[in-house]
């Protein structure tokens, strides 16, 4: 009876094989198959290089090896023979060649230091270790050392250094108290790489006894203390109480409180430092600062971006890492420390180097008589490793001599082997930072095929899934394998079939049709061997009526229904689980053959509900949802989404089109408007979904066209008014067959970066738009303007080349085609690109400047030939300075000033020159590399222009008829002045102006008097500079002559007269009677007219005062009084502000708005309000006052 393998539909192993790829690489042990076989050992297990033992425990030094005749072992210590024999502690395993030294009866671990190496030998060769470095691992005591207390000032930075001792392998730190608690770090407080702590600034928090510094030995397991460090951090008012306490009053001044600082760095010192890391290793840079307030740590790659993956911060942002480091990472890396005052910044150059790492390892060759092969050994590294042979582990230039090989640097190259060249060979890459050790065998051996797959096996594998039939095979010279199905059948190619190197046949996606028989053919020239395996084909488990999504109420029955269709000789496994686990062991749960029913539904039981079928080869599941709902008397319809459709089938299977069918689910009580498809690529996008098509709600069939080379699997979604429902299950997959691509790389460019190269870049196909395995692209290029032929090479799937060695800024045609396995695209149109440019040689020619005007210049020049721009033309570029005075020019450095002119003009304007200057310019030619060289230097004058306004005006020494003017010239002359012109005419006091004076000044002079002016009169002046050209702009400025002091004398005594003074006490006399009056009357609540209370509080209407008659108009508050006739005593600005008043007509009168009669009595409306009513509309607040009144009365 055949033996049967499964392949799970869960998981499809690629490959199913019983021994390694056979690729001629090494031979099968298998005693029961290959036993007569020979082999040169091989090292299957050996000690770490660097191998650091623990002192208390025995020694261990591994060496395993295998090989046909079992090898025999050897070892060599320093160099030399180490005689194991002789030494009664040292023992070697039976069977193998691994040293046990018993160093814990008798012994020091210090005694068997040194350089180990193992040599594993038959008679076919030797295998050699890699050189074992020995050493006991080492964990010293702390020296004895006195800690003298620290104190510090608030706000002080510091370093408690650590400076564990050196141990093997090196300790880790850490800082701790007395109670083995961690000290907390933060921003502020933090630990080096060196171990030391740091504190950028200290508070005083910060005081304790215990700062104690430990280090673990990881490999004793010991842990070493440092003796405790004390801190006492004093505040400002601490230290100057202890000041005060040691010193007199006359010595004492105080401390200060520590000033905000801006950052420096603790570590590193200077601006610079240099970090060297090996390839692969964890690049760690670092950067403390101390500042007050504390800074914050900043990190940037100059002239590059941290790689996203492996950048880390570590030690709040102080520790940059960088995992996986290689010579990509070098560079200066700048840490940046900053805080509210300032910021600092450190460079730290980055240099990568490597130890020897692989790029080919050698690897073992088993050949027949007479054959030829090659071992090829190619490391790299930082410096480049150096490449050693060794065969049998002695140097090949000492080995005995074999005419069938031949050395060249990396390569041994084998001709004609004969059965005594089998040997180990060593290769040796070796650089200061390391080395790399490969053994390789050459085995020679003349075998005829054998199968050692089983014979007979049974494969069983699901529809449209691949199939994986192996043929284990072993020969030499290496059997080609062939396939045949049947006993009459063809060998089968891999059109359709994948045929791998170790012999197994693969069937991508598995039909019914291939289902048979097959034989797996073995041969070489020594003979031929053949295995048969069988293969069945079994329908997929489908669920074709799923569980649907229930509410039900609480206390009824619910009930989900799950049918399963599945192969015939197949016996499915229904299970059903809730919320992905097993069901509730509870009697109202009851499964029959297709439903789960949950009778008497409670809260608990809502949730999801998944029907599960299995089968020995694969598995499908379904869910619906349950939701449990209080009691309803009437329940409505439930109107919802549809159902999601099932049952989806292919059929009409062709190379481009098939034809699906699905099952409507239920619509919800709304119709389905649509059907939905979207198609999922598991080849090249598995689990993204597609749209692909939309039918109407009534079909349930659907045409589909496809694409070459995809591994659809379908789903159909329903849609109704609701809205959509759910996706389907995925149909069965379908690959349909590879073809060769249909559409070409898009967005094909062509640009140089330096001046002998030219980049092809273009947009690569996706793997939708392949079409088939194997998608590579063909570029091809030739000079435009040449009579070359296409140039071509076939690159894999990137989207750039680079074309080194062309000439500099030429046109080329570019061509990227798609192919594959299948075959090539349509051909590609050509686009044009051009190669690299390089910087303009020649300089524009024949520059002419044309002075427009004192501000505007036309520069001319001849165009360079368009081959010396050697790139695109840009345009021209014009470089213009005024020149300095030699005084001038040792001050500051000249201003260049740039106009860059596009495209290919050859003539541009300067504007904006400075009048009466020379000047000096160039021209260059500029491209998209950058400028060529500048022109010949072209002086030129600008003409004069108008001057600028005078510097300063200024009016001194006044007097009652004359003002004297002093001022500074223009500070931009522009020219030769030749006179100042200064016009000048008087301003009366209502601001009108008088008649305009003009007055010529010579140039030379900077101050001038004016005589025979009017006394206290204000002046207007203004006054410029000419030049030939013009008047430039004026300034102007103001001023007064002095008053006369005999006429201030008259006004003076005016306001001081007897007859004046009486006046004013009459009037003030008249109004006190007034107030009085008004006063008595009220309080003897006298009938008055008074008005009905107005509504809005608004003002009374204004009655004018009218001077013939003598009446008085209401009077406001003092804004809108007239002003007092000469001689009155008020202030000058025509008002009398409240607080000169001691009363108010408002406190007399209760806020009313009041009005005199004709005989000077006072009237108005009050009210009984106690308090003020506040102004309203755009009313005063301040009421009228008795000198208001006195104001108007005047």
């Amino acid at each position: 009876m055949p033996k049967k393998k499964h392949f799970s539909a869960g998981r499809v192993p690629l490959i199913l094989f019983l021994c390694q790829m056979i690729s001629a690489l090494d031979v099968p042990l298998d005693s029961k198959l290959l036993g007569d076989l020979v082999q040169p050992p091989t090292i299957t297990q050996q000690s770490p290089k660097d191998y650091i033992i623990d002192p208390r425990e025995n020694i261990v030094i591994q060496c395993e090896a295998k090989g046909r005749p079992p090898p025999s072992f050897s070892w060599t210590r320093n160099g030399t023979h180490f005689d194991i024999d002789k030494d009664p502690l040292v023992t070697m395993k039976p069977g193998s060649g691994t040293l046990v030294i018993n160093i814990l009866s008798e012994g020091k671990a210090e005694t068997y230091e040194g350089v180990y190496q193992c040599t594993a030998r038959n008679e076919r060769g030797a295998a050699i270790s890699n050189n074992i470095v020995v050493r006991p691992s080492r964990s010293p005591l702390w020296t004895k050392e006195r800690l003298e207390p620290i104190t510090l000032r608030n706000g002080q930075s510091l370093v408690l250094p650590c400076r564990p001792p050196i141990g093997l392998p090196p300790a880790i730190i850490f800082w701790m108290d007395n109670s083995f608690q961690r000290l907390p770090q933060s921003e502020r407080v933090s630990q080096g790489l060196n171990g030391d702590l740091y504190f950028s600034n200290v508070l005083p928090e910060d005081t304790r006894e215990d700062y104690i510094c430990y280090a673990r030995f990881n490999h004793t397991q010991t842990i070493q203390q440092k003796q405790p460090i004390s801190l006492k951090v004093i505040s400002v008012d601490e230290l100057n109480d202890t000041i005060a306490a040691n010193l007199s009053d006359t010595e004492f001044y105080g401390a200060k409180p520590s000033k905000e600082r801006p950052p420096t760095f603790l570590t590193p010192e200077g601006n610079e430092s240099l970090k060297e890391e090996l390839r692969g290793n964890v690049l760690s840079l670092e950067c403390i600062a101390e500042g007050l307030p504390t800074p914050v740590i900043y990190w940037i790659k100059e002239d590059g971006t941290l790689p996203v993956n492996r950048t880390f911060y570590r030690n709040f942002k102080k520790t940059l890492q960088i995992t996986q480091v290689s010579e990509a990472d070098s560079g200066n890396y700048q840490c940046i420390a900053k805080n509210t005052l300032g910021a600092v910044h450190h460079t730290i150059s980055v240099t990568v180097k490597a130890a020897p790492y692989w790029i080919s390892a050698p690897q073992n060759l088993v050949l027949s008589p007479g054959e030829n092969g090659t071992l090829i050994c190619r490391a790299n590294g930082n410096p480049k490793p150096r490449i050693g042979w060794l065969t049998n582990g002695v140097p090949v230039e000492i080995a005995p001599d074999d005419p069938s090989r031949k050395i060249d640097g990396d390569t041994i190259m084998f001709s004609n082997v004969q059965e005594r060249s089998s040997a180990v060979y060593q290769c040796n890459a070796s650089n200061e930072y390391g080395y790399l050790l490969a053994n390789a065998f050459v085995n020679v051996l003349a075998e005829p095929p054998r199968i050692l797959t089983s014979a007979n096996i049974l494969y069983q594998v699901i529809a449209n899934r691949p199939a994986l039939l192996d043929c284990a095979f072993f020969g030499s010279p290496l059997p080609t394998i062939e396939w045949f199905k049947g006993t009459k059948g063809r060998a089968l190619h891999e059109d359709i079939y994948v045929l791998h190197d170790n012999g197994t046949l693969e069937i991508p996606v598995a039909q019914k049709d291939s289902a048979g028989t097959y034989t797996c053919v073995a041969r070489n020239k020594l003979g031929m061997a053949k295995n048969e395996v069988h293969l069945e084909i079994k329908d997929p488990t489908r669920i074709i009526k799923q569980p649907e999504y229930a509410v039900v109420q609480r206390g009824s029955k619910v009930s989900f229904e799950c049918k399963v269709k599945h192969d015939d000789t197949l016996i499915p496994t229904i299970m059903w689980l809730k919320d992905n686990g097993e069901l509730p062991n509870d009697e109202r749960f009851s499964v029959d053959k297709d439903h789960l029913v949950v009778t008497d539904v409670s809260d608990d039981d809502g949730g999801t509900y998944t029907c599960a079928a299995n089968t020995t080869l694969d598995s499908v599941s379904a869910s619906a949802g349950l939701r449990v709902v209080a009691p309803t008397p009437t329940p409505a319809p439930i109107y919802d989404v549809p159902n999601p459709p099932f049952d989806l089938e292919l059929t009409n299977q062709l190379d481009k089109s098939v034809q699906l069918t699905w099952t409507p689910g239920d619509d919800n009580n709304s119709p389905i408007t649509k059907f939905i498809i979207e198609y999922e690529d598991a080849m090249h996008e598995a689990g993204i979904w597609h749209h692909q098509a939309e039918v109407s709600g009534t079909q349930t069939t659907a045409q589909l066209t496809l694409s070459p080379y995809v591994n659809y699997s379908f789903r159909v979604m329903a849609e109704n008014s609701i809205g959509r429902s759910v996706p389907s299950e995925a149909s069965e997959q379908y690959l349909t067959k590879a073809a060769e691509p249909d559409q070409n790389p898009t967005s094909v460019e062509g640009i140089g970066t330096e001046p002998d190269n030219l980049v092809i870049t273009w947009k690569p196909l996706n793997g939708f738009q392949s079409n088939g395995p194997g998608l590579q692209y063909k570029v091809s290029w030739r000079q435009k303007d040449g009579d070359d032929e296409w140039t071509s090479v076939v690159v894999a799937n990137v989207s750039k080349y680079i074309v080194s060695g062309t000439p500099t800024f030429v046109p080329y045609l570019i061509k990227v085609q798609a192919l594959n396995d299948v075959g090539f695209a349509p051909e590609p149109a050509a686009v044009m690109g051009h190669s690299g440019e390089d910087l303009p040689m020649v300089a524009p020619g024949n520059v002419r400047v044309n002075v427009v005007n004192s501000t505007l210049a036309e520069v001319h020049w001849d165009p360079v030939p368009l081959k010396s721009v050697r790139g695109h033309l840009q345009g021209y570029r014009i470089y213009y300075w005024k020149a300095q005075s030699s005084s001038k020019r040792n001050r500051r450095h000249i201003e260049k000033k740039i106009l860059t002119f596009q495209g290919s003009k050859t003539h541009g304007m300067l504007p904006g020159l400075q009048p009466y200057s020379h000047y000096t310019l160039n021209v260059r030619v500029v491209n998209g590399k950058g400028e060529g060289p500048a022109s010949t230097d072209r002086a030129f004058h600008t003409p004069e222009g108008v001057p600028s306004a005078p510097s300063s005006l200024k009016i001194v020494n006044p007097t009652l008829d004359s003002l004297t003017l002093e001022w500074d010239p223009p500070s931009h002359p522009n020219g030769v002045l030749t006179e100042y012109t200064l016009r000048y005419q008087p301003i009366n006091s209502t601001h009108e102006l008088g008649p305009l004076v003009d007055l010529k000044i010579p140039a030379n002079k900077t101050r001038w008097t004016l005589k025979h002016l009017n006394f206290s009169t204000r002046y207007k002046f203004y006054f410029y500079a000419q030049t030939s050209v013009g008047s430039g702009s004026q300034i102007t400025e103001e001023a007064i002559t002095t008053v006369d002091e005999a006429m201030a004398s008259r006004q003076v005594d005016i306001a001081t007269q007897g007859w004046f003074i009486g006046l004013m006490c009459a009037v003030a006399l008249l109004i006190l009677i007034l107030l009085i009056v008004c006063f008595i009357r009220r309080n003897k609540g006298g009938k008055y007219p008074v008005k009905e209370k107005e509504d809005a509080h608004a003002d009374p209407e204004i009655q004018p005062m009218k001077e013939d008659d003598g009446t008085f108009g209401e009077y406001s508050d003092a804004e809108d009084h007239k002003p007092l006739k000469k001689g009155s005593r008020t202030p000058s600005d025509r008002t009398v502000k409240k607080e000169d008043s001691d009363d108010s007509l408002v406190d007399y009168g209760e806020g009313v708005n009041g009005q005199f009669n004709e005989d000077g009595s006072f009237i108005g409306q009050y009210s009984g309000k106690k308090e003020k009513e506040p102004a309203e509309g755009n009313e005063s607040s301040e009421a009228p006052s008795p000198v208001n009144a006195m104001n108007s009365f005047v």
